[in-house]
């Protein structure tokens, strides 16, 4: 038992090693980007992040897939500082609409402040700055043949420069309007709801050119490399690319994957991101239609992700509304998940989200009674412990069994130091006379470490938790603990708990468990305080079962 529980620990400390480093190569700081030139690129630079038509499905389009798209209705520039800027705020937003092209730049989300303590300064997603680029850009594409139309780089014309959704209002309209002229004319508009995070965007094409227009909707995301730079040193959470489909599901498109390879998918309906901790910005194309998602890789450390649809065509002296949605806020599963099929997925529980959804779903019901998340960390805790008794029962029944014959197997080490095969030979004897299963302790272990992982996962991704106060001290869960009461308790607990287990024989692995606790509280001071909570109860309901379980047998054997 004691070398089984050796081999365990040296495992997990590889598992744990291995696991940090391919964190640290995947999702840590990478390394700094040169600084960027300041001269004004050339024509041909800058149209490379328009998207070009590639898949078509229908017959008659496909003769256009090879067409380039027509040029930009206006000299394009990658300035983000533009001359005019449309102001917009409503309960839940503060945003700049950027009238060349439409562009979503420097959205602030009210509701998220940076620091608690410091509700003035909240959360920015997207960003115009050079170091911390993220917008949100969407246009058409004309088919070969056809009139150019409004792209992200041509200029609108709004009403107005301020626009707020009063009191009185749930809906609040932000329209635009280019027109080249001739004939052609594209109204944009932007639906903003109070309370909700998605913004509607439609796209009205009208034709009194006497020719038919032909082309293509586009929304696409388009950031630098993001690190959180305020998150734990000991905690890496993935930031880049998403893309969902009905045949695929959810799978990550990191900025290397970027780098390397473009993404290329046709699928009806789906949706793609851009997901950093706590946060997304999605552009969800319509459900009923076949899209084509894409990512590029632009000059200056910048990528692209997004779609564009199938070809529409206009009729002349008639018009249409292109429709298309956008997420862009908090990731809170669930309304995420009335939104689009996956869109909860962006909370990423790793490979075990078909267990982490459960505990979540679990953890929000007794939020929903109790009102508390730190209480709510309390109740799932028990009835993780309670849904695995039976199995720790058997656990620590084990334990209690090398316990009582710990002193015996002592004497047989003394007695066979100079022979370990006759040591182990007997000590095999022992364990089969007294009906003491050596693995007994350690199976129902490993059956709960998944749950265990899963949990400590929906406890890193829940966007409810983050600031969320428990009781006097604590009052961010997502935040260390400030005063190192819970991780000391955690050290305690533990310590507690070693006591209750048979020791081991061998003097170096008596030493090395020893030294756990005190490895695991400092480990643990720099962890949020939520994780801690879930592990001072957890070991508390540990000790009180075994505990019990041990008495119990003591009694029995007395008696």
């Amino acid at each position: 038992m004691d070398n089984i529980r050796f081999v365990l620990i040296v495992v997990l400390s590889m598992i744990l090693v291995m696991l940090w480093q391919a964190w640290q190569q995947d999702y840590g700081p990478k390394p700094e980007i040169a600084a960027t030139s300041t001269e004004t690129p050339s024509v041909t630079e800058i149209k490379e992040d328009l998207p070009v038509a590639g898949s078509i499905t229908d017959g008659q389009q496909r003769a256009e897939q090879a067409e380039p798209a027509a040029e930009p209705s206006s000299v394009p520039s990658l300035e983000v500082h533009a001359d005019k800027v449309i102001s917009v705020t409503t309960d839940v937003y503060k945003l700049e609409i950027d009238t060349r092209g439409g562009t979503l730049r420097n959205l602030y989300l009210l509701k998220y402040p940076v620091e608690k303590d410091n509700p003035d300064v909240v959360v920015k997603l997207f960003d115009s700055s050079e170091e911390k680029l993220f917008l949100g850009q969407n246009g058409l594409l004309a088919a070969s043949g056809s009139r150019a139309a409004a792209d992200h780089h041509t200029v609108f014309t709004a009403p107005q420069e301020n626009y707020q959704l009063s009191e009185e209002l749930n809906i609040l309209r932000v329209p635009l309007t280019w027109s080249d002229g001739q004939g052609l004319q594209v109204r944009k508009t932007y639906v903003f709801t109070r309370g909700s995070y998605l913004i509607e965007v439609q796209q009205q094409v009208i034709n009194a050119t006497g020719e038919v227009w032909r082309g293509r909707q586009y929304s696409q995301l388009l950031r630098k490399p993001y690190s959180d730079e305020s998150g734990s040193t000991f905690i890496r959470t993935y930031a880049g690319g998403v893309v969902y489909t009905e045949e695929d599901k959810y799978q990550k498109i990191s900025f290397d994957d970027m780098e390397d390879e473009n993404l290329n998918i046709t699928t009806k309906g789906g949706w793609v991101a851009m997901i950093q901790h706590y946060f997304a910005a999605a552009t969800i194309p319509p459900a009923d239609e076949e899209n084509h998602f894409y990512t590029k890789k632009l000059p200056e450390s910048r990528y692209v992700i997004g779609y564009y649809s199938p070809l529409k065509t206009v009729q002349p002296d008639s018009e249409t509304t292109l429709a298309m949605r956008m997420f862009v806020g908090p990731k809170l599963q669930p309304v995420m998940e009335k939104i689009a099929p996956g869109l909860e997925l962006t909370v990423d529980y790793s490979w075990l989200t078909f267990i982490g959804k459960p505990i979540f779903w679990l953890l929000n019901k007794i939020h929903s009674l109790v009102g508390n998340w730190g209480f709510a960390i309390i109740g799932v805790t028990l009835c993780i412990k309670l849904l695995f008794f039976k199995l720790s029962e058997a656990s620590y029944k084990s334990m209690a069994k090398m316990r009582k014959i710990q002193p015996r197997l002592k004497q047989l080490q003394e007695r066979f130091a100079d022979d370990r095969q006759r040591f182990n030979t007997e000590m095999m004897a022992m364990y089969k006379k007294e009906k003491v299963n050596p693995l007994g302790g350690c199976f129902p272990i490993l059956v709960q470490i998944p749950v265990f992982i899963s949990l400590y996962w929906v406890l890193i991704e829940t966007v409810e938790l983050r600031q969320a106060p428990f009781i006097l001290w604590i009052q961010d869960l997502s935040a260390m603990d400030p005063y190192f009461v819970l991780p000391v308790l955690m050290g305690i607990t533990m310590k507690i708990q070693q006591s209750l287990n048979p020791a081991p024989i061998d003097p170096v692995q008596a030493k090395v468990m020893k030294m756990f606790p005190i490895v695991f509280t400092v480990f643990f001071m720099f962890f949020p305080a939520g994780l801690v909570l879930y592990w001072v109860v957890n070991n508390t309901l540990s000790i009180i079962q075994q505990w019990y379980i041990t008495r119990k047998i003591e009694a029995g054997e007395k008696a």
